[in-house]
């Protein structure tokens, strides 16, 4: 039987035709944070790494900060979960997302949905990939958020927390914010 193979709904530019034989799968999760505006950047820079095969899944609250348009990658939203599965014998797409990639690097982390991996919520795509996520897979999490938020003290919890499942994080650094505040 032939692997499922995960449809591409929303193709936001053209790739390169030279794919290496061999490609390593990056799920980028991108959430609500104005750190989002980066995601194009991150995107850009991790497609020069060659034999990488990169895929996004964004919350709605992040489609705020990019313009899908920037994305050369498949591009998937919660509008996609529920346009795939019609029946009992049809994929479930957060399980497939899953399945396909072999690291997970979820950049920007926003507080709200930092609060939500650390407590079991998955009311969304990503929420949904990260809870079913195979826990012998990397995924590596960069939380953004106002020094303000990062500094109170749930969020040092939660960040525990997500490393308490194995997850790694990838540290906060300082900066002027688009806010006009500097800190981390």
């Amino acid at each position: 039987m032939e692997p499922f193979s995960l449809p591409e709904p929303k193709p936001t530019a053209e790739t390169s035709s030279s794919v290496p034989q061999k490609q390593f799968r990056v799920l980028v999760g991108v959430t609500g944070s104005v750190a989002a505006l980066k995601l194009p950047l991150l995107i850009s820079e991790l497609l020069k790494i060659p034999g990488l095969e990169v895929k996004v899944v964004t919350t709605e609250r992040a489609k705020h900060f990019y313009n899908p348009r920037e994305i050369p990658v498949t591009l998937y939203g919660d509008e996609d979960e529920w346009q795939l599965w019609k029946g009992r014998s049809d994929p479930v797409l957060h399980i497939e997302l899953r399945r396909w990639a072999d690291l997970m690097v979820v950049a920007p982390l926003d507080a709200n949905t930092l609060a939500k991996l650390a407590n079991g919520i998955c009311d969304n795509l990503l929420t949904c990939v990260i809870r079913a996520w195979d826990l012998r897979k990397p995924l590596l999490f960069c939380p953004a958020m106002n020094t303000a938020m990062w500094e109170h003290p749930i969020t040092a919890q939660q960040v525990e927390q997500l490393k308490g499942f194995g997850y790694t994080e990838i540290p906060c650094v300082v900066k002027k914010l688009v806010c006009g505040d500097e800190g981390q």
